[in-house]
């Protein structure tokens, strides 16, 4: 218990505090100072720093001219990054980055009011508390002490003169006790008035909704992109391998639709990872976002060519009559196909049927992508006779992505075979006539 006691008015976070409260008491100097010329111009020319009614009345003055002054929005991280530094107060419980709101700069200027306030008077103890506590300890022994006009008037007889150490040491431990008692004050009152605010919370709250909506992005293009990519070779080596002997030509093509595969992926990899090397943005552009305009026979091709039937029904007609949509649907349709195919070629066995048209029911556009196939069935040589592992993050992923755009996904066994159906809206009739 004493050793507690002692450590809360001696230990190293006690003497942080003090100087915590020290600096308080400094930066309250500039404000006291201009306060005293006016006290003394006020009492009739008189010096201030000579008269303790009027340091105080000064000294009363200047807490207001803080309490202004604290209203900056700058205030707040610094009274905060100081706190953090110097009184033990955990750093979660408070708040980061200037006062935008006004609750939040009225709690910053009274803490910057109440530091400054409570500083100064700590300081003047810590000044002027220990030269007298030395003289109180030195009066015994010390003859000139007890004969000046100090000593006389209490310890010019000899049994007072050896109660003055003891004043003295009263005096070092109320100086101490004082300092402990207000750094621990300010300690307490450090979350409530340096703690975030509702409109802190709320930023905060979008930073990570911002943060986690890109890391979503991120491992979207990451699975979309990478994940086809690996299907798509692992099936092509495979077939390439059952007909070695047999087909040549075969192969050959199954070689060269995985070094495609594989040199698209790598450059849409670059691309991906781009995005998180810190000032590097230009390296997101090394590699243009896959279309359905631009990419959409190349990524039937690449997936023919592991062995797999892909029939396509597109409408309207070329698929250079996909340049005429949106970039953005066109993008995140491209993404959605090349993830149905994935699933298709993972988990599912047989043909696959895609269908890509555009329609207008009610009058608003929408372009539709359905895609089917049969399921494998388990333990099939498709799927090597082992249950499947995947998290059905793909399906997610494209969900999310027609989700951004207001669009919908639904996935799921239709009449024996297995569905995959995306609906993306593109405008009304009139929009799409416009463009």
């Amino acid at each position: 218990m004493v050793r507690a006691g002692a450590r809360w008015l001696l230990g190293a976070r006690a003497g942080l505090r003090w100087v915590h409260l020290v600096l308080g008491g400094a930066l309250l100097m500039p404000y006291l100072l201009l306060t005293q010329v006016g006290v003394g111009v006020a009492a009739g020319g008189s010096n201030a720093l000579n008269s303790f009614p009027l340091t105080l009345i000064a000294y009363a003055a200047a807490l207001p001219l803080a309490a202004v002054t604290g209203l900056v929005g700058l205030v707040r991280p610094l009274s905060v990054a100081a706190v953090r530094a110097m009184c033990a107060v955990p750093g979660e419980l408070l708040a980061d980055g200037p006062a935008r709101s006004w609750a939040a700069r009225w709690r910053a200027s009274a803490w910057w009011t109440l530091h400054l306030g409570v500083g100064a008077v700590i300081s003047g103890m810590s000044l002027a508390g220990p030269p007298l506590a030395v003289v109180l300890l030195a009066v015994p022994f010390s003859e000139t002490l007890r004969r000046s006009p100090f000593g006389q008037g209490w310890f010019a007889a000899q049994p007072t003169a050896y109660a003055a150490p003891l004043l003295g040491l009263a005096l070092l431990a109320g100086i101490a006790l004082c300092s402990a008692g207000a750094g621990a004050l300010l300690a307490r009152l450090a979350p409530v008035l340096l703690g975030p605010t509702a409109a802190d919370r709320l930023a905060a709250a979008e930073e990570r909704a911002t943060d986690l909506a890109v890391r979503n992005r991120l491992a979207r293009e990451l699975h979309d992109a990478v994940g086809h990519a690996l299907s798509a070779v692992t099936l092509q080596a495979g077939a390439a391998r059952r007909v070695l002997d047999s087909d040549p030509e075969f192969v050959r093509e199954a070689l060269a639709a995985i070094e495609d595969t594989t040199r698209r992926t790598v450059g849409e990899l670059d691309a991906v990872l781009g995005l998180l090397r810190d000032g590097d943005p230009a390296r997101a552009d090394a590699a243009p976002a896959p279309t359905l305009a631009a990419d959409l026979d190349g990524l039937l091709a690449r997936t023919r060519a592991g062995g797999t039937t892909v029939t396509a029904h597109q409408d309207p007609g070329p698929a250079a009559d996909w340049a005429q949509l949106p970039a953005i649907a066109s993008r995140e349709a491209y993404r959605i196909v090349q993830e149905g195919l994935s699933n298709a070629l993972r988990h599912g066995a047989g043909p696959i049927t895609l269908r890509i048209r555009v329609h207008a029911p009610g009058g608003q556009r929408e372009l539709e992508i359905t895609m089917t196939n049969p399921p494998a069935r388990t333990g099939s040589a498709h799927e090597g006779g082992r249950p499947r592992t995947t998290g059905g993050r793909g399906l997610r992923g494209a969900a999310e992505r027609a989700a951004l755009l207001g669009g919908r996904v639904d996935a799921g066994p239709h009449e024996g075979r297995w569905r995959l159906c995306a609906v993306l809206p593109l405008g009304t009739a009139a929009d799409g006539a416009g463009r």
